[in-house]
């Protein structure tokens, strides 16, 4: 299974995107695992918050393939415990051929988006910046790994 990370926007800050790249270093030693930044869009002044989703949600779209199995990270999505989070993760491999997490832009999905989506999952009831959730998740997705592999890095 491919596990495909899609970003809206660039990682700006260079503390987060050296942790990214780190952590995404790890996890393709448990599977192969790319990130797709989509680049942000340009002249958003004039766009509502809905027009500025709903571009950002074509250029999600045109990345997933028919067959894939896509998960949003989204406040309103399914919380875990890391070991459960692992569990998940290791049902997920044994079906999907692509599996696909998707971080939105700063005002979240377009309904085309969600409709898309298999499922939904939160990192947290906190709101932590777009930024920073792509440090989080790449960290929590090497935890799982690790979880499976019954590695180390996790203490209960």
């Amino acid at each position: 299974m491919k596990t495909i990370l899609i970003l809206v926007g660039k990682t700006i800050n260079k503390h987060f995107v050296a942790g990214i790249e780190d952590y995404a270093d790890r996890i393709s030693h448990y599977m192969p695992f790319e990130i797709v930044t989509i680049p942000e869009l340009r002249n958003t002044k004039n766009l509502s918050e809905d027009q500025q989703k709903t571009s950002e949600g074509e250029l999600i779209l045109r990345q997933i393939q028919p067959s894939d199995t896509v998960v949003l990270l989204d406040e309103h999505g399914k919380e875990f415990r890391s070991i459960e989070y692992a569990r998940w993760l290791q049902q997920r491999q044994q079906t999907a051929r692509r599996l696909v997490f998707v971080i939105g832009g700063p005002y979240g999905f377009s309904d085309a988006v969600y409709s898309r989506a298999n499922e939904k999952i939160s990192l947290s009831k906190m709101t932590f910046s777009h930024q920073m959730v792509r440090l989080i998740f790449t960290e929590q997705l090497y935890r799982a790994c690790t979880i499976i592999k019954g590695e180390p890095y996790h203490h209960e």
